[in-house]
């Protein structure tokens, strides 16, 4: 059975374990003019419905260090996934042309059903649902700042959108102490947050203030996602009162980090002042999509 990367549901605390250690070796290896070009002849097809900067730059540099070759499809050559065709005919199309599929789509629903028709590993790189790229960054960036992840008090301000739901699943699997503040309508849903196992903790408030007391990293994300700009006006009156700024920064702990998985709107969820500030953590989290993601691709192929 072909393995996938759509959730960090299906890959269990050992296999996340075993793909950060990876990233870092492959990290280090790059960083020091090394070069592992196991993939060559492999091809990806990038199979984009959301524009993207970092996402797509970061997987075409990871498979062109590994020696293989990246085709990018624009949003407007799908025109929609299952619309100008059924999803099952083209993922069966695409298993005749390339190695990898990477798929970022507005539905969760729409990656699940390319890869139940692909043999060849489809990746999600972000779904209305899940982003468990970025939430697997995100942990390589806090081991990397804190020598572990064991009993790290990650605070998370904001919407319970799809970074928060991968936070949370990450946390839980790898020993993290997940704070979550959010808008009582905007938070994960607890039925979820009950079926996940493993040794962390998540913990849920409308308070900022009680999330970030004793964090160790304070992360936030954009309140308006692609596809939410009708709600825009409604959830800046929602979320008002979420920001991080320096006020919530000296809340937490004096060694707290500030992430964001970007895009940021300065002015709204996070302030200039914070995000330039020495505690940011958030371009070498940016970069580091790149380093985990090469190594994810090594594994699948």
């Amino acid at each position: 059975m072909t393995r996938h990367f759509l959730t960090l549901r299906d890959y269990s605390s050992d296999e996340l374990h075993f793909l950060l250690q990876e990233a870092s070796r492959m990290k280090q290896l790059y960083k020091t003019g090394g070069r592992d070009v196991c993939l060559a002849g492999k091809n990806m097809v990038l199979l984009f419905e959301k524009p993207s900067s970092r996402t797509r730059i970061s997987f075409q540099v990871a498979m062109s260090q590994l020696g293989g070759n990246a085709i990018y499809i624009r949003p407007e050559d799908i025109g929609g996934l299952g619309r100008r065709e059924p999803i099952k005919d083209l993922a069966r199309v695409l298993n005749g042309y390339v190695d990898l599929i990477v798929a970022r789509t507005f539905t969760h629903e729409a990656v699940v059903e390319l890869a139940s028709y692909s043999i060849v590993p489809v990746i999600n790189a972000l779904t209305d649902l899940s982003h468990p790229c970025q939430a697997m960054a995100d942990m390589l960036t806090i081991q990397e700042h804190f020598g572990r992840l064991q009993g790290i008090k990650l605070a998370y301000v904001g919407d319970g959108n799809n970074v928060a739901y991968s936070l949370a699943i990450a946390s839980k699997r790898l020993g993290l102490h997940l704070a979550l503040a959010s808008p009582a309508k905007y938070t994960l849903n607890p039925d979820f947050l009950a079926q996940l196992d493993g040794p962390g903790r998540i913990s849920c408030t409308t308070q900022p203030m009680d999330a970030v007391k004793d964090a160790d990293v304070i992360y936030t994300d954009t309140w308006v996602s692609m596809g939410q700009e009708a709600e825009k006006e409604q959830r800046i009156k929602d979320f008002a009162g979420y920001q991080v700024n320096r006020q919530l920064l000296e809340a937490a702990a004096n060694r707290a980090k500030i992430m964001h998985c970007l895009p940021a709107y300065r002015g709204l969820e996070i302030t200039d002042e914070v995000m330039e500030s020495p505690q940011s953590i958030i371009f070498a989290q940016a970069e580091n999509r790149l380093h985990f993601q090469r190594a994810l691709i090594k594994h699948l192929l």
